[in-house]
């Protein structure tokens, strides 16, 4: 009973509790290495700060950016695809497309996440539904504007070699193909 709870929980996810999760996971690692990387360079607490916040966007982009790749053909990734609707993980693109189809739609895409996530034609059918639904561009959107953000932080900086560095860094992530 308890591990139906839990599947329950998993799937009743909002998407603020998602950017909660990748937000301690990706984006607090990145965020780290930013802030200390600047740290260990002798720079004030203003400039590690806002080193620390462009690694959080920087890394909440890359995440929005590995989760979309679940969408994609295999073989343009070389990896295979709806590998987090099979550990029933609620990323982005879905969580947007149940809270914008209609119950019955909503209904059979939870049914299928809970059930039938084992079965290969059944997750390529919620992928669809998810790409139909809007949840790919939804979740692209998000990533450009975290990508914006991190841009913005880094605008404030000089034009160094090493800002440029960053910046082809950050346009890497969300244009990455794998």
């Amino acid at each position: 009973e308890l591990l139906q709870i839990e599947k329950t929980r998993k799937l009743d996810i909002t998407e603020e509790i998602y950017f909660n999760i990748i937000q301690r996971k990706t984006a607090s690692l990145i965020a780290a290495c930013c802030a200390s990387g600047t740290n260990s360079v002798g720079q004030n607490k203003e400039v590690v700060e806002k080193m620390r916040l462009f690694g959080e966007k920087a890394g909440i982009a890359f995440q929005i950016k590995d989760d979309l790749f679940d969408y994609e053909k295999h073989s343009l990734i070389g990896k295979p695809t709806g590998i987090d609707i099979r550990e029933q993980k609620m990323t982005l693109p879905l969580i947007y497309t149940l809270n914008s189809v209609n119950d019955q739609v909503k209904n059979h895409i939870i049914n299928t996440v809970k059930n039938h996530h084992k079965d290969d034609k059944k997750v390529a059918e919620v992928i669809d539904l998810v790409k139909k639904h809007g949840g790919i561009e939804y979740a692209e959107k998000k990533m450009n504007s975290y990508h914006k953000d991190a841009i913005n932080i880094l605008a404030s900086f000089k034009n160094t070699a090493a800002n440029k560095s960053l910046r082809l860094l950050l346009d890497y992530v969300v244009n990455r193909k794998k």
